[in-house]
């Protein structure tokens, strides 16, 4: 009987380790992060522009509709931001309205970052504490939604978007609304 006590546990543990090395786990991606927010309306939000930068205009939920839209979440300090910026200035190049969600930097670095690598967003409202993003679902930047004309969201990227993200998802998904 003792023995069974602990043949129990260990064929638990291999039944277990089996379902992961099966091809149904292998088939598994872990850049999809399901959002709550898909279909629903963007959360209500007001962001000021970023400090020091008259240029800029801030951010709000009621920018987002009337027209399909982006909004990416970036910051300064991220590389991936950095990695996926010629995928978001290629969407405003392509006459889609991109939106900025500056998280958590101090205003003299984000300034400095579109100076440096161009300013690709209509608007870009500056969530110094996090807490739109968080609002929003981020758990990490970049992220990037894609908005309907109604300010729904409907599209969520989760890390840098790709050159093959942006032609087989992004692009297709953003000609379907803009229809």
């Amino acid at each position: 009987m003792r023995k069974l006590g602990y043949a129990v546990p260990a064929l638990l543990f291999l039944a277990i380790a089996l379902l992961f090395a099966t091809p149904f786990a292998l088939r598994l991606d872990s850049h999809i992060l399901p959002s709550a927010l898909i279909d629903l309306p963007a959360p209500e939000f007001a962001l000021p522009p970023i400090e020091g930068r008259p240029q800029t205009l801030g951010l709000a939920t009621a920018d987002l509709s009337g027209k399909p839209s982006i909004v990416n979440v970036f910051a300064s300090w991220c590389v991936p931001c950095l990695a996926e910026h010629p995928m978001i200035s290629r969407l405003a190049e392509e006459g889609f309205t991109v939106y900025g969600i500056d998280h958590r930097d101090p205003p003299d670095a984000v300034g400095a970052w579109l100076d440096r690598n161009g300013n690709p967003y209509a608007r870009i409202g500056a969530d110094r504490d996090a807490s739109v993003s968080i609002d929003w679902g981020v758990t990490g930047v970049p992220e990037t939604f894609l908005i309907d004309r109604k300010g729904r969201i409907r599209h969520k990227i989760v890390g840098p978007m790709t050159p093959d993200i942006f032609a087989e998802e992004v692009l297709p998904w953003m000609r379907e609304l803009a229809r």
